[in-house]
């Protein structure tokens, strides 16, 4: 049995060095060498303060900024700790009741819009941190924004389209605007 322990203890801390301590840190190394930004969470500053970051979206319900999608993280929108989808069907009656109440919010924050809402400000994504939105969400809230901070719409539109994204390595996903950096643009403007 000595014979057989001895051999297993020793592999048992020769592996969690190696694949514990050695393996994680030169992944790191590599990661903060190759990609710094992408290694210390996309962080997005303005006026040198951190104010969030490119991958984990934001509340925002104030007319004057563009509004991201629903967050379903519970009592904290965008909490990354409790990130998840509501797995609710399409004919569940919350997500309907969620979806309903997000359009009263839209109508009655631009009663004037009387385009269809696109659907992803209606709904939450796969993990409820998605900051971006389409194109169309991003124009569709275009008109009150610029009344709200009374800018001419294709002021507006010019900044949506400097803050498009286009599709991943050209053909994965689709274009689509970081909310964050767009309403970041727009309080630079003022």
């Amino acid at each position: 049995m000595n014979k057989q322990l001895k051999p297993a203890i020793l592999l048992f801390f020769v592996m969690t060095l190696i694949t514990g301590i050695f393996y994680p840190l030169l992944v790191t190394g590599i990661a903060q060498v190759l990609f710094p930004s992408q290694a210390n969470g996309s962080l997005i500053t303005a006026n040198g303060q951190v104010v969030g970051s490119t991958l984990i979206g934001q509340s925002f319900d104030q007319p004057q900024y563009f509004w991201g999608r629903l967050s379903d993280t519970g009592d904290h929108p965008y909490n990354a700790s409790a990130s998840g989808g509501s797995n609710f069907s399409a004919l569940n009656p919350a997500l309907v009741d969620a979806a309903q109440k997000r359009i009263a919010a839209l109508q009655a924050a631009d009663p004037a819009n009387t385009q269809p809402v696109p659907v992803d400000l209606v709904t939450a994504s796969a993990s409820s941190l998605d900051p971006d939105i389409s194109i169309a969400a991003a124009q569709y809230q275009a008109g009150r924004v610029a009344r709200a901070r009374h800018l001419t719409l294709d002021q507006v539109n010019t900044l949506i389209g400097r803050h498009t994204e286009g599709r991943i390595w050209g053909w994965i996903g689709e274009p689509r605007v970081n909310v964050l950096a767009l309403n970041l643009a727009l309080d630079g403007l003022q």
